[in-house]
């Protein structure tokens, strides 16, 4: 059934305040975000989308190990590449440390096999992000939590961007104009694993160590490179609840522009920013700035994750990187979906600050 006038007026009305939350978080920017300050920061890659050689890069920044890619105490398991990312985080303030899981790969098969190899204990994690509603960022959740859930928090609290990070989505299927169902983060799930879900479309501080930036602005050259197809209505009791946004699509699958999508930071005491940009859709440029403003911390020390640039024109990555060097950053750590084009052109206009990374490979931020 159509919508009549009146509930198209409202629905505009609405879907204009929908888009305008990330104009609304850049207003906050006069009052920052109380963010607090870590004294070191690990940050272990337990899915990406390759293995290379045990030697790892250096840098004065940064320590670089790397996990040999076979297990230490059985020969016929070793570490598991696909397409998806997963981190985790341990950051400590004195003697108080928190244990964070960002994303989840796109397997419970790889992500759990992959902690094994890299001596990291489920049990131990107290808080959980998602940094968007691509399944191979969620794929692996509801098999981890079903592995751990009874050893973990009876609070336990997912951060999740917004409303849209449970949308329905498609991917293509390889034929022109084609897509299939690419999976959904079902709220009925995490519900019965008794999983509290926090909604961040607003900068929210994580545990008292960590912060998201909430939804990035999108106010440089970048734009949402193709990639899925969303709808913002539920089907089957599944999915998200975006009125304005999917009155606007008319019911149907439409580009996907990440409405929700956020990224996740701490503030390296004496370093700076370490802003983690999981997929950046929303543009590697806008997430730091995003970074930056909900702070009020100006200097950027690291920024790593996927910048999903391996669509993007040589045009388009070398205005990428040059605009993230005029940040400063003292490292830029690409994964996931960054694309070997990103790697060269950040290797062409700052060689000095290029570490690159690979499932199992452990970063560590500060003293």
């Amino acid at each position: 059934m159509k919508p009549d006038r009146r509930q198209f007026v409202l629905a505009s009305a609405a879907l204009l305040a929908q888009w305008g939350l990330a104009r609304s978080v850049l207003a906050q920017s006069a009052k920052p975000l109380a963010v607090p300050t870590v004294d070191s920061l690990s940050i272990k890659v337990l899915t990406d989308s390759s293995y290379d050689t045990p030697r790892a890069g250096t840098s004065k920044w940064v320590k670089v190990k790397r996990t040999a890619f076979i297990s230490a105490t059985d020969f016929r398991k070793s570490l598991h590449n696909e397409w998806g990312l997963s981190l985790s985080l341990e950051s400590r303030i004195g003697a108080d440390t928190r244990n964070l899981m960002l994303d989840y790969g796109y397997t419970q098969q790889a992500l759990l096999n992959n902690m094994e190899i890299m001596g990291v204990d489920g049990s131990k994690v107290q808080g959980m992000i998602l940094s968007h509603g691509h399944y191979d960022h969620l794929g692996g959740m509801i098999g981890f939590l079903q592995k751990y859930r009874d050893k973990l928090p009876a609070d336990l609290t997912l951060y999740v961007g917004g409303e849209d990070n449970f949308c329905n989505r498609k991917t293509a299927s390889g034929a022109p104009g084609h897509f299939s169902d690419w999976g959904v983060l079902d709220r009925r799930e995490l519900e019965a694993l008794k999983v509290k879900i926090v909604y961040c479309e607003q900068p929210t501080v994580v545990m008292g160590h960590a912060f998201t930036t909430g939804n990035i602005a999108r106010r440089s050259f970048e734009r949402v490179l193709p990639n899925t197809q969303v709808e913002y209505h539920k089907t089957n009791g599944v999915g998200c609840s975006i009125p304005a946004a999917d009155a606007k699509a008319e019911g149907k699958f439409v580009a996907d522009e990440h409405l929700n999508e956020h990224g996740t930071c701490f503030n390296v005491k004496d370093r700076g920013l370490v802003v983690i940009t999981s997929c950046g859709h929303a543009g590697v440029v806008n997430t730091a700035r995003q970074a930056m403003e909900a702070s009020g911390i100006r200097k950027l020390h690291a920024v790593l994750g996927g910048v999903h640039l391996f669509p993007a024109s040589d045009e388009y990555l070398k205005q990428s990187v040059a605009e993230l060097k005029a940040l400063d950053p003292d490292v830029v750590i690409p994964m996931h979906c960054s694309g070997p084009g990103f790697v060269t052109a950040v290797r062409e206009q700052m060689p000095d600050r290029l570490v690159t990374s690979t499932t199992g490979t452990e970063f560590v931020f500060g003293a």
